[in-house]
């Protein structure tokens, strides 16, 4: 399972439990974002294309 999100003018392929280092962001280290610009979504053998 994995998602294309798009954050700070750019896009990144994440995945469930891992880390993402971005740019354009004022967090600390360990900290938990929300992000709403969702590109596609692949779960299994289901892919989701969203409009951000």
């Amino acid at each position: 399972m994995y998602a294309v999100i798009q954050t700070g003018g750019k896009q990144y392929r994440v995945e469930e439990g891992t880390y993402l280092k971005v740019e354009k962001l004022e967090l600390g280290t360990g900290d938990s974002i929300e992000f709403d610009k969702v590109l596609m979504f692949q779960s299994d053998d289901a892919v989701k294309i969203g409009v951000p």
